[in-house]
């Protein structure tokens, strides 16, 4: 160790960074890592500099999502750190990589509740898989090592590393870890068999794919056995691009707003095969679809997370592997690839019979709806853009017109919150566009949950990032009112919003911006944003009444009267 040179604490930081293959960091900078920005200035790890800490612990998380990674945020005290935390809570929620770094005040000053000091364990204890506070400069390398360690393995998740600031200027002799290695958990012999045995028995089998821990190879594994098998293959919420849309045995979406048809698949089904997901509040349509805790269908849970089996639903089968791995087992047993059984005939007749319902559910209306209908705007795009163009997404009820038309043809195309976090889509978009500029990024934003953290297009426009924002404004929290006219019918209150000209707001920046207010101006609208070759906003006028996709406001306001009058 004695031949190791000294380095301050903020470039031994960096230098893990760079051991453990890091190529972007985003950020907020702030005094209480100086030095850390100090060894960033000679690295070439691509740091993107945010305008609010909560986009950049979301561009975190969506590098997270694109790349199986971490993702690398880096904040100042305490409110950087709070402002970053719904870009933690996402991570948790959707099961993604990331390490959030934020500052501390100096290890002297503890307990005195200094200037924005805070107690991170206290704070996020409930947020992320671990929470340390490095103390020993000498320490870095090891705790930095456990800290991808722990965001990547098992089931992955966000980790908070706190920084003081003296710990970082001080300088130590100490040797870099070795990179990380994610486990890979492999199924058993036993455990194939009992698939195996299961399979061969049921008529009426689906295959739910969702979670984290995939990769493109996974997703290539689980079209060929489904090819050979005849099974039907679902998502899980916001996972849909796990299997290609226009697959004859892509089954749909088991998300908000589910298709009733696939919902009764899924509770009639003889046998669920769930692959890395969690089967959650979402896609379980509220805790309904299997019984808790023993289902009535054969249950076979596959997650690479050995807390999460057995946590809420008693599995006949349980194992402990990720998607790929499960899956690549799976292919080479005697039976796993091949149509051996019974009942193969009868899946493959149900999986052609409930794709066909997925098309037709699914299928663009011939009349739009209203001035501007949003249905054939997602139309538009989808016509428009490669297989390869990246769609991201926030939360609100916006967001099911493109659940639902728009087609997600190729791994790691879809970036949207499974934790329904408003203010998500931008800062996705900006992190996809950094990851590959040459990539078509859309964005899609509700009035209200682009003001979340619609800052960040300034972002997009720093960094040339030619992303397409989508801003639907309907002039009210959607999502909000909708609950409030189904349960108070008529006593409207909190909900309507006040907005600016969207447009303007992306030339002011220096972007491209277009008002839409008709449906047949949208497809020129959008060329000329991608022609432009800058960051832009298309501010669509969307009729408030259209508040979902089949079902208008006042329809669920007078059911919400016939309620309150009985």
């Amino acid at each position: 160790m004695s031949s190791v040179a000294p380095r301050s604490g903020g470039h031994i930081l960096v230098d893990q960074f760079a051991v453990h293959g890091v190529t972007h960091a985003y950020a907020v900078p702030g005094e209480s890592y100086l030095d850390v920005l100090d060894a960033l200035h000679d690295s070439t790890i691509e740091l993107t500099v945010c305008r609010q800490e909560g986009g950049a612990a979301m561009m975190a998380e969506a590098h997270g999502k694109l790349t199986g990674q971490p993702g690398i945020c880096l904040v100042t005290r305490a409110p950087g750190a709070t402002n970053a935390s719904a870009g933690v809570h996402v991570a948790r929620q959707d099961s993604t990589p990331m390490i959030l770094f934020v500052g501390q005040v100096r290890r002297d000053t503890r307990g005195r509740e200094g200037f924005q000091e805070l107690d991170y364990r206290a704070t996020f204890s409930d947020l992320a898989k671990w929470v340390v506070e490095i103390d020993d400069t000498a320490r870095l390398p090891e705790i930095l090592s456990r800290a991808f360690h722990v965001a990547t393995n098992g089931r992955p998740g966000p980790v908070v590393v706190a920084l003081p600031e003296d710990m970082l200027t001080a300088s130590a002799r100490v040797p870099d870890a070795r990179p990380y290695a994610v486990a890979e958990p492999a199924p058993s012999a036993d455990d194939l068999a009992s698939v195996e045995r299961l399979l061969t028995s049921a008529r009426r089998p689906l295959v739910v794919a969702g979670g984290s821990r995939w990769t493109a190879a996974a997703v290539e594994d689980l079209i060929a056995w489904s090819e050979t098998t005849g099974l039907p293959v679902a998502t899980s919420f916001r996972r849909q691009s796990l299997f290609p849309a226009s697959h004859p045995h892509f089954a749909g979406e088991l998300g908000v707003a589910c298709e009733p048809a696939l919902a009764r698949c899924c509770a009639e089904s003889d046998l669920v095969l769930l692959v890395g997901g969690r089967f959650a509040e979402m896609p379980s349509q509220g805790w309904t679809l299997l019984d808790i805790p023993n289902p009535a269908q054969t249950l076979v849970h596959v997650h690479p997370g050995i807390d999460e089996l057995g946590r809420v639903y008693r599995a006949d089968v349980a194992i402990n592997a990720s998607p790929g791995a499960f899956l690549t087992a799976l292919r080479r047993t005697a039976g796993g690839d091949r149509p051996v059984h019974e009942f193969a005939d009868g899946w493959r007749a149900r999986t052609a019979e409930r794709h066909a319902e997925r098309l037709a559910w699914s299928a663009i209306p011939d009349t739009p709806r209203g001035r501007l209908d949003t249905a054939h705007a997602v139309g538009e795009i989808t016509r428009r853009m490669s297989p390869e163009t990246v769609v991201a997404n926030g939360a609100g009820n916006y967001a099911t017109w493109v659940h639902r038309f728009h087609p997600f043809e190729r791994f790691a195309t879809q970036l949207a919150p499974t934790s329904g976090s408003m203010g998500y889509g931008v800062p996705a978009a900006v992190a996809a566009a950094r990851l590959d500029p040459a990539r078509t990024v859309i964005a899609f934003a509700g009035d209200g949950c682009f003001l979340m953290h619609g800052q960040e297009f300034a972002t997009a426009v720093q960094y040339a990032l030619p992303i397409v924002v989508i801003v639907l404004d309907n002039g009210m929290y959607g999502t909000i009112r909708m609950h409030q006219e189904r349960h108070y019918p008529g006593r409207v209150t909190g909900t309507a919003l006040t907005n600016p000209d969207f447009a303007a707001y992306a030339r002011a920046f220096g972007g491209h911006g277009e008002r839409v207010e008709r449906t047949e101006e949208f497809g020129p609208a959008l060329e000329r944003a991608l022609a432009s070759g800058l960051p832009s906003i298309l501010h669509c006028l969307t009729d408030p009444d259209a508040i979902t996709v089949d079902r208008s406001l006042d329809a669920i306001r007078r059911d919400g009267e016939g309620r309150t009058r009985r």
